[in-house]
C-alpha cells in the first residue's frame, strides 16, 4: 500500500502526524477491503489552495474542509477494481484545509485531530465510490464513516497511541 501525505503547513501547526494519517487511511481502506496494493494521495493545505481548488474544479467559490479526487471509474466500486498494469489502485487524492478543520473541530467540541481523521475518512470513502448526493447515499456514507472512526478509536484505545 502506497499512501503519500503532503503537508503545506508546518509541522508545529498541524496536529496530525503523518504516521497518524497513514494508519486512518490504511484502516478505511482495509475495511473497505480496498486491497493492499492501493495508492492515496493525501495533501494537508490552508484555505486559501483549498478554495483555489474548490473554484477550478467543482465551481465553488468558497473553501471547504475535503476534496477528493478519485482516479477510478465512477463504477468501480461495484464492478471491482481492474488493476493497472503495475499492479497498484490509483485511487486518487485527497484535499483537507487544517484550518477549516479546526474550525469545525471547535463547532464539534472534539479535538483537530479527530476531525482530520473523520475528514480523511470521507475522503477516502469518496475514493471508493460513496457519495451524498442523494438521502439515501448520504445515510450510508455516514454510517460507513461512523463505523470506520470507531474501528479506529478503538484501535488507539486498545494500543495506547493518540486520542482523538
Amino acid at each position: 500500500m502506497k499512501i503519500s501525505i503532503i503537508k503545506e503547513i508546518k509541522d508545529d501547526v498541524n496536529p496530525v502526524s503523518r504516521e497518524t494519517l497513514k494508519r486512518v487511511i490504511k484502516t478505511a481502506l482495509a475495511a473497505e477491503q480496498a486491497g493492499a496494493n492501493s495508492e492515496v494521495s493525501l495533501l494537508i493545505t490552508g484555505q486559501e489552495k483549498i478554495h483555489e481548488l474548490n473554484r477550478i474544479y467543482l465551481g465553488e467559490d468558497r473553501p471547504t474542509d475535503v476534496l477528493s479526487f478519485p482516479m477510478l471509474p465512477p463504477d468501480e466500486k461495484t464492478a471491482g477494481f481492474v488493476t493497472p498494469p503495475d499492479g497498484i489502485k490509483h485511487l486518487g487524492e485527497i484535499i483537507i484545509s487544517l484550518p477549516q478543520a479546526a474550525s469545525q473541530a471547535a463547532e464539534h467540541h472534539h479535538s483537530t485531530e479527530r476531525e482530520i481523521t473523520i475528514l480523511t475518512i470521507h475522503g477516502v470513502l469518496h475514493l471508493l465510490g460513496y457519495d451524498h448526493d442523494e438521502p439515501e447515499e448520504e445515510v450510508k456514507m455516514k454510517a460507513r464513516e461512523v463505523e470506520i472512526l470507531s474501528l479506529i478509536e478503538n484501535n488507539q484505545a486498545n494500543t495506547n497511541q493518540i486520542k482523538i
